[in-house]
């Protein structure tokens, strides 16, 4: 596994070859050994999740409150996405800056976040099989999200006619999400 650090500081793209054969594929997905190694933090699976996506639909910006934190390692397993990190903490010099990155069940990436970020994505295809690693167990009370179109973010969603949730539609900007007090603070 190859890891490359984001612009986004606890961020990391990790990049796994895939083998091919006349069977199908196979490739490694997730080494906590792997990860501890390169990054010197530990990644305990508490919980995992698997989303199914029609083209067009975006999941998120979406963050948690945990107090043991929540980091995401996050995979296309089949389709693809554009997957958005987003730097939500105020005291971190990237505040409201993001990062995309393709993700494609074709290219044996894979997305690292730490605690603190806020995560989304968009499907690029029909059917698009997203897996995510977490290191907190899903706790309603300490799950938040933030506008996906957020004027301050200013993410560039690739395709047009997205499909939401109404709970992302309906989710708070950023900025009034810190006037609540409802962003990690991690300094």
């Amino acid at each position: 596994m190859e890891f490359k650090e984001l612009p986004i500081a606890g961020a990391w793209l990790v990049q796994s070859p895939i083998h091919r054969d006349a069977r199908g594929s196979f490739r490694e997905w997730f080494r906590s050994d792997e990860f501890k190694m390169r990054t010197g933090l530990d990644f305990n699976v508490i919980q995992s999740n698997i989303s199914i996506s029609n083209q067009g639909v975006i999941r998120g910006i979406h963050y948690s409150l945990a107090k043991q934190g929540q980091a995401k390692w996050i995979t296309c397993a089949s389709g693809a996405i554009w997957d958005v990190v987003v730097d939500i903490r105020p005291s971190s010099p990237t505040f409201k800056h993001h990062v995309g990155i393709d993700l494609s069940g074709d290219s044996g990436d894979m997305l690292c976040i730490s605690e603190g970020l806020g995560h989304g994505f968009v499907s690029l295809r029909d059917q698009t099989v997203v897996s995510y690693l977490l290191t907190s167990p899903y706790s309603p009370d300490e799950e938040f999200g933030i506008d996906p179109f957020d004027q301050d973010l200013a993410i560039s969603w690739p395709l047009n006619n997205h499909s939401l949730s109404s709970q992302d539609k309906d989710s708070p900007s950023l900025i009034d999400q810190l006037i609540k007090g409802l962003l990690p603070d991690l300094a």
